[in-house]
């Protein structure tokens, strides 16, 4: 079975998506301050700049010159410069935390231990790492005990409120509602 998700609405982007967990990784790490579309298509973007998008090289990768492919127009972020350098630095702490292999952050212990790994990862804050937790339960299978509650509000059943949440055009529109909703209710 080929797993789908429908994160940058992009099928080639997409597809990379489904198939590469440090492009997920680097999309989640991406999504910030611009359109989820745009920050989980930067792994394609980056695959196609580079000639396939390697962990190792990126970990290696000069920091001036990395920089230069990240902000080559299009940019793939929209603060290009400081984005390559989180981008590497997370690129270095899974090749000298996990040997490359992103998978180890979340292939043992409880919810809250993944939970606690992601959010080490530099560029990972608490949210972050909720979501990203969440996404892995709901669209990738990835159901350590207690992921839910680790996960926070991110990992109920149902919820329309992230990136974790969209699987289609219909359900990215719903987030977005909820996102709006929400600011609105924060300004009152």
């Amino acid at each position: 079975m080929t797993r789908t998700v429908c994160l940058a609405q992009n099928p080639d982007a997409d597809a990379l998506l489904a198939s590469d967990m440090f492009a997920l990784l680097t999309g989640m790490l991406l999504d910030q301050q611009i359109p989820m579309e745009k920050a989980f298509s930067g792994p394609k973007v980056l695959a196609d700049r580079m000639g396939g998008l390697d962990v190792h090289r990126i970990a290696d990768a000069d920091p001036e010159a990395f920089a230069s492919i990240m902000a080559t127009p299009p940019a793939v972020h929209r603060f290009p410069g400081s984005m390559a350098k989180r981008v590497q630095a997370m690129a270095q702490y899974v090749v000298e935390t996990y040997d490359g292999d992103v998978t180890r952050i979340w292939s043992d212990g409880d919810g809250a231990a993944v939970f606690k790994r992601l959010k080490a990862l530099p560029g990972f804050g608490d949210q972050k790492a909720k979501i990203f937790l969440a996404l892995l339960g709901k669209q990738f299978g990835v159901q350590p005990e207690g992921w839910r509650a680790a996960a926070g509000h991110y990992g109920d059943e149902g919820s329309r409120r992230s990136v974790a949440d969209v699987r289609d055009q219909t359900s990215l529109l719903e987030v977005r509602d909820f996102k709006k909703a929400a600011k609105a209710a924060a300004k009152k």
